[in-house]
């Protein structure tokens, strides 16, 4: 479990970073870094789009999957304790405070 819940958490910083970085109305953060306009050259908005889809369906999986392993793992907290049933006319003299009797 704590693998899949590393993955959910390195996917979720990198949807973070590749939804900031994708030209939106805005812009978006592209225009501020040169570097990644060169590193992928005139596919770039193909590229993000693309590892966007990929790393939106593994966080989609990895959501699943902790929800999954989250049910299974629960249990409840009253499972190993027994119930003490008592009679019905018993409890309903216990339930009834003593008056003294008047002389």
């Amino acid at each position: 479990m704590t693998f899949i819940i590393i993955i959910h958490v390195i996917v979720c910083i990198g949807l973070i970073a590749l939804v900031l970085i994708q030209r939106g109305r805005g812009g978006g953060l592209v225009e501020s870094f040169a570097g990644v306009e060169s590193m992928f050259g005139t596919k770039t908005s193909a590229f993000l789009t693309r590892m966007t889809t990929i790393l939106s369906i593994i966080f989609f999986i990895s959501c699943l999957t902790l929800a999954i392993l989250a049910v299974r793992q629960s249990r409840s907290l009253m499972k190993d304790v027994k119930e003490e049933v008592t009679p019905p006319a018993q409890a309903q003299q216990e339930a009834a405070p003593e008056v003294p009797e008047a002389e």
